[in-house]
């Protein structure tokens, strides 16, 4: 009779935490939103995981399967990642890798009775693995990454033999195991030397410390809040999460670092090791303890900026994320906003920079391109600096829709993000139109805008051409890996160089950019909108990477080419880290020189 009740108890537990699951599932990952509602369900799921761990033995032998216990952790999982995505806080993604991980060593839904026929389950696992991907790979967790990809796979294979009357079902899964391949297939083109987030090991530069830390202008604006949103055909993503956004991401995080990293990390290991909670192969006690990310998070880093990530957004539902960030943005603060996007009718763009001779130390660097249209840079919504309408301004957009068939509903234009320039806005336009955007310039409606503009073409040196569609952007690559960036700009593959050369290499190029920092601290003529933004560390690394991508595209380029070829910053920044400056070029030969890449560039008689 006892364990009766203990059943209904269980079910009724089972029900009252999908139900509240449901209500947040689908809520908008950007907002402020019913946080008060995720509590509740928090609660729930706390509350159902405990009695199920309480009463184990007596679910069991009420029929209790091995899978239920998986779809609860992983419902909690699931909840956890939803709430990482809405808040940006490395705690939550965390708690979703460890019940995550949980599942799969203990194989939750490999052990029950019978469920290797039932097809429904086979799909709750399969869901399963793809969301464990996606921690994992926000995580840089390579190597759980690799183990899921050949498990994941091989579940697929044998779904579509076990259930052959089912085979189209799963068509869509063979296709996120397509997906999932060739996105590692281009992240691991480089090993991951160091992260993409900001590590104070590497991104924290001791000689200009001091400067950052008494730099003060006017106004200090606060970094809290952010939209990436990204709209190619045929890119590389995995999810709904594609490569250029994925790099963007993990760019505007934190990364635990430094002796509190390393130590907190083997004493993880320890503590799992010891008391058997994501090594328990058996599974008989169900336990999972939710407080072990206490253990790998750094209490002394700051929180992360919050982050909208959209996937092939329209353009009212973009502009209305912006609308309602904007809305909500504290006094004092800065808003990010990060498009990438294909330009007019939503094509790709294929550049490719090669010899135009037999080795690349006798010839000169010739630039070869599959697009020779012209793009103008007018805007139709306001005359700007007194320039007047274009009879073109038509063509001056980003396309978010699928071939450029969505007609202008679908085009956001530059004159879309005025209004939102009543508050202050970083700008980074990643697009073969991008410099549409620089009409923005002069006609903002209150704060001037800071914004970041790509080349309008990649340009590259090796065998093969450089698609955006295939490698993610070339401008976004160097605002966040920028030497990963140079060395695929120059042909090179790290397995071209060992890894003391390459550390060198990185040595060299920390040393720039915090010279470059220093410079734009003691900086005189360095503009208001740069000057307000410098002393947060995230926008003061992409400014300064910014500086390093201008300058390396610059001497990489022929003259003639430079103005399709190079990226835009508005306001300018000052002539002292300009592409010209001794300070800037230096750095680039130097770099050059070490990795033997020099003829590769064009230097001004240093």
């Amino acid at each position: 009779m006892g364990d009766n009740v203990v059943a209904r108890t269980f079910r009724a537990l089972v029900e009252s935490a999908d139900q509240k699951f449901a209500r947040v599932r689908d809520v908008p990952t950007y907002g402020s939103g019913p946080n008060h509602y995720f509590q509740k369900v928090f609660k729930a799921y706390t509350r159902l995981w405990q009695y199920q761990q309480e009463n184990r033995s007596k679910l069991v032998e009420a029929g209790l399967q091995r899978w239920e216990i998986g779809e609860i952790a992983s419902r909690i999982g699931q909840l956890y990642f939803g709430q990482y995505m809405r808040t940006s806080e490395a705690r939550f993604l965390l708690e979703s890798y460890i019940f995550y991980e949980a599942i799969l060593n203990r194989g939750y839904f490999q052990g029950s009775k019978g469920s290797m026929k039932d097809l429904g389950v086979r799909f709750k696992e399969l869901r399963f693995y793809a969301r464990f991907l996606l921690v994992s790979l926000l995580l840089n967790r390579s190597e759980m990454v690799r183990v899921l990809v050949e498990r994941f796979r091989a579940l697929v294979d044998d779904c579509k033999v076990t259930f052959r009357e089912t085979k189209n079902n799963f068509r869509e899964w063979t296709l996120v195991v397509q997906e999932i391949v060739r996105f590692m297939k281009v992240e691991t083109a480089f090993m991951n030397v160091r992260p993409l987030r900001y590590c104070n090991l590497f991104d924290s530069y001791p000689s200009s410390v001091p400067y950052v830390a008494r730099f003060h202008a006017k106004k200090m604006l606060k970094f809290r809040d952010a939209l990436l949103a990204s709209y190619h055909r045929n890119e590389v993503k995995f999810a709904e999460l594609t490569l250029d956004t994925y790099r963007m991401l993990q760019c505007l995080e934190w990364e635990p670092s430094g002796s509190f990293y390393q130590k907190r990390q083997v004493e993880l290991n320890e503590k799992l090791n010891e008391n058997g909670a994501l090594t328990d192969h058996s599974g008989t006690s169900g336990l999972i303890d939710i407080n072990l990310v206490v253990d790998m998070t750094d209490p002394t880093l700051p929180p992360n900026p919050r982050k909208a990530i959209l996937y092939r957004p329209s353009v009212t539902h973009l502009i209305a994320v912006i609308a309602t960030i904007c809305e909500e943005l504290p006094p004092d603060s800065v808003m990010l906003v990060y498009l990438s996007a294909s330009g007019k009718s939503g094509r790709g763009d294929i550049s490719q920079m090669e010899n135009s001779g037999g080795t690349r130390k006798s010839s000169k660097v010739k630039v070869v391109s599959e697009i020779s249209h012209e793009l103008d840079s007018s805007m139709p919504e306001a005359p700007v600096n007194n320039k007047g309408h274009s009879s073109d301004c038509h063509e001056n957009f980003l396309c978010l829709c699928p071939k450029g068939n969505g007609g202008s509903n679908n085009n956001l234009y530059p004159g879309d993000i005025i209004p939102f320039t009543r508050r202050p806005l970083f700008l980074i336009i990643d697009s073969d139109n991008s410099h549409a955007f620089k009409d923005l310039h002069g006609a903002e409606r209150g704060e001037t805008a800071a914004l970041l503009l790509s080349p309008l073409k990649p340009a590259f040196k090796g065998p093969f051409g450089f698609d955006t569609t295939q490698n993610g952007s070339q401008f976004t690559f160097f605002l966040t890996a920028p030497l990963q960036a140079f060395y695929e700009l120059v042909g090179l593959s790290f397995s071209d160089t060992d890894s003391d050369a390459y550390n060198d290499a990185d040595k060299i190029l920390s040393t720039a950019l915090s010279e470059w920092e220093v410079i734009l601290c003691t900086s005189t003529s360095l503009d208001l909108v740069w000057a307000q933004v410098l002393s947060d560390p995230f926008l003061r690394r992409l400014i300064l990477r910014f500086i390093f991508c201008r300058c390396v595209l610059s001497l990489f380029c022929p003259p003639e080419d430079s103005e399709q070829y190079l990226p835009l910053c508005l306001p300018q920044l000052p002539s002292s880290v300009s592409p010209n400056s001794d300070a800037v070029q230096s750095a680039v030969l130097q770099l050059a020189n070490h990795l033997g890449v020099a003829e590769c560039f064009s230097f001004n008689g240093l």
